[in-house]
């Protein structure tokens, strides 16, 4: 197995050999090309996988390639290892929390961050069967390992072999951006390709990047026991959520000790016996510096572009924003299609798949599907977590488009109050004097399960009274949003329409003559 596709599997244990078993066979052998491919697939990770799979199901002749390890970035350096590794943290976090549920003990965790580590590359193992070069094999797919470069317009370069396509997709997406700190290259830093990979427990972690992956490490790891710094350039946390929202996680990261470096950002790093050296500009205006044992960047990606040998096929791309397409996700060569991370913005997992199959429709069966049709919800994975979809109040601020703002607070939900966890609110957006659903924020331990409520009523252009008439299971967190809901709807009852119906019920009790009596008598004192 060469260097490149192992890379981020250390320590090669068991576990690590089983993963690299499924996703990069050592001994491997790339099948014969089959003449013209309805659809190669560049790149194997979320979009790659889906494209691959649905169009062999399809029963199109398929070819995918990959120079790493199949799965991409959600199974081996994405979201699988962060998710197993926040349920460790999350688990040592409520344990040091006994007394709040009348429970006796010292409140004290023993982490043994070695076993955290098992017991991720363990699970990861488990799920990376689904992305096998097997398993894609066995449903038809000719998996082809090793670095694609297109030779032309309808071809694709892999080794010694060229295949030759009608339709292909890249789907090769993301890395790491690195930042230009002098020194932080000489001293060492871990990504998140690298960080997964730590057998050991930082006393001293650096973050540097408060967005999505440096906050919900940043609070792992200091859950797990490692005394944490963020450096934030941005003078608070999460800038691109809503405010309210951004404001949460940061009072909670100041309670559970995290320290903030807000509005600066490391000038240079130096490696010293002690550890690794961070200087900065301090809040006095003076340099100032913290010795770490390891620093996470956690500052944004870059699209996977570069060998790709795109100017053969005529596909223009851009070495930041990655391959250019259109709304259908065409590139600039008719018969080549992009999806996932390599050229949209919204680098999440669930957005790689849906812009698969909208290039798997528009590619082999001239569909016309759109990615400004999507519906895209995220969700930061915190605690509590942070849920988004559609617009923010700040977004249609800037778009001049009159919202009302509906409101419920968890420590106003019943679930909540029981689960001890009140820290957060359902806000729900909607035109101005409509129903109409044009964004929402969940902050609540379980934002992540809640928002898909949301997405599908804007999705299917659903009100927001129709969130309110929706029997929700009592007591449940998600009665939050129900409860935004119902202020909407109660805020539909003008003050003529109360008028007007407490006159009908007057009606209903004593009759007419009665009830405009004593409406009568309402209106003089009025």
């Amino acid at each position: 197995m060469n260097e490149v596709s192992i890379s981020g599997l250390s320590p090669f244990d068991k576990y690590n050999q089983i993963l690299a078993h499924n996703t990069h066979p050592a001994d491997w052998i790339n099948p014969t090309p089959r003449g013209r491919y309805n659809l190669i697939v560049a790149g194997a990770g979320t979009a790659g996988l889906v494209a691959a799979s649905g169009a062999a199901q399809l029963g199109a002749r398929v070819a995918l390639i990959e120079k790493s390890l199949l799965g991409g970035d959600c199974l081996n350096w994405g979201c699988v290892p962060s998710k197993a590794l926040i349920r460790c943290a999350r688990a040592a976090h409520d344990v040091r929390d006994l007394e709040q549920f009348g429970l006796r003990g010292t409140g004290e965790t023993n982490v043994d961050f070695a076993a955290v580590m098992e017991r991720m590359r363990r699970l990861r193992s488990l799920i990376s069967f689904h992305d096998s070069a097997k398993r894609f094999s066995d449903m038809g797919v000719d998996v082809f390992l090793g670095e694609a470069r297109f030779s032309g317009e309808q071809s694709i370069r892999v080794g010694e072999a060229e295949l030759i396509f009608s339709k292909a997709l890249i789907a090769t997406g993301a890395r790491p951006a690195a930042p230009k700190i002098d020194g932080l290259s000489e001293a060492g830093y871990q990504t998140n390709e690298t960080v997964f990979s730590l057998t050991y427990l930082p006393a001293r972690f650096a973050v540097i990047g408060g967005g999505p992956l440096g906050c919900e490490l940043a609070q792992t790891f200091r859950r797990l026991g490692s005394e944490v710094f963020i450096f934030h350039r941005p003078a608070h946390l999460l800038e691109r959520e809503d405010e309210d929202a951004a404001g949460i996680i940061q009072e909670r990261f100041i309670q559970e000790g995290i320290r903030l470096l807000l509005h600066t950002s490391p000038r240079k790093v130096n490696r010293t016996g002690g550890g690794k050296q961070i200087f900065f500009d301090g809040r006095a205006g003076g340099e100032e510096s913290i010795v770490v044992d390891e620093i996470l960047v956690g500052a944004g990606r870059t699209p996977n572009v570069d060998g790709l040998d795109l100017e053969n096929a005529g596909v223009e791309y851009d070495s930041r924003s990655g391959v250019k397409v259109d709304d259908h996700l065409r590139t600039t060569n008719p018969r080549i299609y992009a999806a996932g991370d390599v050229c949209i913005p919204y680098k999440f997992t669930h957005t790689a798949e849906a812009t698969a199959k909208i290039a798997l429709k528009n590619s082999l069966f001239n569909g016309r599907a759109r990615l400004s049709d999507l519906v895209i919800p995220r969700v930061t994975y915190t605690d509590p977590e942070i849920a988004h979809v559609g617009m923010s109040e700040r977004d249609a601020k800037a778009k001049g488009i009159p919202i009302d703002t509906f409101l419920k607070p968890l420590a106003q939900v019943d679930r909540a109050v029981l689960d001890g966890e009140t820290e957060g609110f359902a806000k729900i957006l909607v035109k101005r004097g409509t129903g109409s659903i044009v964004g929402a924020t969940i902050v609540s331990r379980h934002a992540g399960e809640m928002i898909t409520e949301v997405t599908l009523a804007i999705g299917r252009r659903l009100g927001l009274s129709t969130l309110s008439n929706t029997i929700h299971p009592y007591p449940t967190q998600a009665e939050a949003i129900k409860g935004a809901a119902d202020l909407y709807n109660r805020s539909r009852i003008v003050p003529l329409l109360r008028k007007i119906l407490s006159l009908w019920m007057a009606i209903r009790r004593c009759g007419a003559v009665c009830a405009l009596g004593d409406f009568m008598n309402r209106a003089k004192r009025l």
